[in-house]
């Protein structure tokens, strides 16, 4: 029997950063905290880079990944794909 696809939920959160990038998401892996998502928003950062969700905060296997990606769909696929290689 093959194993059943992970559910990831993406709960919105405001999160204090010392800059205007308050959007955020906490990722839920089958109910786990997985990580903490933050939209980058202000001008502090280059214009291509706006938008773009960053992995403010990785835990277990995710503990060391900093990466940014265009869209929640994105990040949900990367995140389930390094949870479900490992």
């Amino acid at each position: 029997m093959a194993p059943m696809p992970a559910k990831i939920v993406f709960q919105p959160i405001e999160v204090l950063t010392d800059s205007q990038d308050r959007d955020g998401r906490l990722v839920l892996v089958d109910g786990k905290l997985a990580a903490i998502l933050v939209r980058l928003s202000d001008d502090g950062h280059d214009p291509q880079l706006r938008g773009t969700w960053y992995i403010e905060a990785g835990f277990g296997l995710l503990e060391h990944r900093h990466e940014l990606f265009a869209s929640l769909d994105e990040a949900a696929a990367s995140i389930i794909g390094e949870l479900t290689r490992n």
